[in-house]
């Protein structure tokens, strides 16, 4: 992941140990984050940034972490014991996320070498213990990672924090735009806008189709000529209709125009509202959600923000993210799947081979004419599917684990993009656990999202998160939901 960006190394001592021990320390404390940053299980560097020997050098370090851009989040750990007040006032101050390492430099304890000179250098056993104390005490979020500092596990752990605290980053400053209102009547796809951004930083506005369909006026046939070389050389031409191809050309480019103008990562649309419009941007969108933004149909901008987040954080994985909704059932016994799909905006990260470009009647909505879209089927494999709701007060993120598979039929007539799956613990079960938790239709469903990413960048934003896996039983997740309303609600 290329990025300037990075983390802070932030060690542990005192000067209780003399010089010698520090100067060790500092010494092992470069090599361990040269070390850790050159895995490739490390999307980003980790960086030395000092050692904490006075109560002013732990707040120093906070403050400038607090304020450095590049500064992602802290990754702590205590070389020898580390009292817990020196960190006590710069961790009350700080604004980044937070990994404990709790690890050791040696592997092994040298059987002829250790005496109390050893001990002294090497308790990190010892530090780490104090320091898990304060973050107890003080009931900071934070994100603890026991295991030696080489092996792979703890280093996966890290990478994946890491790319969540990227996607706490980006969401700091995520801006949304909607064009037009939410779908009539609709209740999941509304939400406190206010509280949006107050908890997790997003701004969400409205800007108006009429400025839209200017910007598309004012896209050139030169700059629609070369994106028309873009989808000839990335999809695979199933239509003759070039004119609506191009159409929707223009509408991307004039979507991308406004986007980049306002400095926003992810937009909606609604096909009630296309007023001046010939067609609902399908292709398009398609396109966009492709190069890095989110989307969210009918108004919804939850999920549209949660797609480009989801998209920001799994960046190089190679699996595959995009808007998604629950379409319909195939219910005979013993092939139980769920059908996903929308009218036209599937990402094609999600495909299994080449998308087709195809034009179709779209009887729903204000089209004039018929839209272009990319048609294929979803790939096969493990996934998650995840949606941000607003519980009057209070945001729950709900992420489901589900295993994709190739459909099962051709759906010869279905002239949109599908992807099929089970549902964990099973689509009976699974359906009615995230009924039960108020689950959106509209999700964004990701082949590199794992529900460890999730719940640590709910974690950071201080939202409620709820996961559904093969071992959730409705009992349990019953049991939860009237505690964490209760929690969240003494909160």
């Amino acid at each position: 992941m290329e990025t300037q960006k990075q983390f802070w190394f932030i060690v542990g001592s005192q000067f209780l140990y003399g010089d010698e021990v520090l100067e060790i320390v500092e010494k092992r404390a470069i090599e361990m984050a040269e070390k850790i940053s050159e895995s490739p299980l490390i999307p980003m560097k980790l960086v030395y940034r000092g050692t904490v020997k006075t109560e002013e050098a732990a707040t120093a370090f906070i403050k400038q972490a607090n304020y450095d851009d590049d500064c992602l989040g802290i990754v702590t750990w205590c070389h020898t014991f580390s009292p817990s007040k020196l960190w006590l006032n710069g961790l009350k101050l700080l604004q980044k996320p937070w990994c404990h390492f709790a690890t050791q430099y040696n592997r092994e304890i040298p059987n002829d070498e250790i005496d109390m000179d050893f001990m002294n250098l090497n308790q990190a056993a010892h530090g780490d213990r104090e320091h898990g104390f304060i973050g107890a005490r003080l009931r900071t979020p934070r994100k603890i990672i026991m295991g030696f500092w080489q092996d792979e596990e703890p280093l996966r752990e890290l990478g994946v924090w890491m790319r969540a605290a990227l996607g706490f980053s980006e969401s700091r400053h995520l801006r949304v735009v909607r064009f037009g209102d939410n779908m009539r009547d609709v209740a999941v796809t509304e939400g406190d806008k206010v509280m949006a951004q107050e908890v997790l930083g997003w701004q969400v506005n409205t800007w108006a189709v009429g400025d839209l369909v200017k910007t598309m006026s004012e896209v050139t046939e030169k700059e629609i000529d070369e994106l028309m070389a873009v989808y000839l050389e990335k999809y695979e031409l199933a239509t003759d209709r070039t004119d609506a191809i191009r159409y929707q050309a223009r509408e991307e480019i004039a979507i991308r125009k406004m986007l980049d103008a306002e400095g926003a990562g992810a937009y909606t649309n609604t096909f009630q509202d296309l007023y001046g419009m010939e067609q609902l941007p399908g292709l398009a969108s398609q396109h966009l959600l492709e190069e890095g933004y989110g989307y969210g149909a009918e108004g919804d901008w939850k999920v549209a923000a949660m797609t480009h987040l989801v998209k920001v954080m799994t960046e190089g994985m190679g699996g595959g993210s995009g808007f998604m909704e629950d379409y319909t059932y195939h219910l005979v016994k013993g092939e139980e799947y769920s059908l996903g799909a929308h009218m036209l905006e599937v990402c094609p990260t999600l495909a299994a081979g080449k998308p087709r470009i195809e034009t179709h009647h779209l009887g729903i909505g204000m089209n004039e004419k018929d839209p272009a879209r990319l048609v294929f089927e979803g790939k096969a494999g493990s996934a998650t599917v995840a949606s941000l709701i607003d519980m009057g007060g209070r945001l729950r993120l709900i992420v489901q684990d589900i295993e994709c598979v190739k459909p099962i039929m051709e759906m010869p007539n279905l002239p949109v993009a599908r992807v099929m799956w089970r549902a964990c613990p099973s689509l009976m079960e699974g359906a009615k656990m995230w009924i039960m938790c108020g689950g959106a239709h509209h999700t964004v469903l990701s082949y590199d999202a794992t529900p460890e990413l999730y719940e640590d960048w709910a974690e950071m934003m201080g939202i409620e998160y709820v996961h559904i896996g093969k071992d959730t039983t409705a009992e349990a997740l019953k049991m939860q939901l009237m505690l964490s309303d209760i929690a969240w609600k003494l909160r």
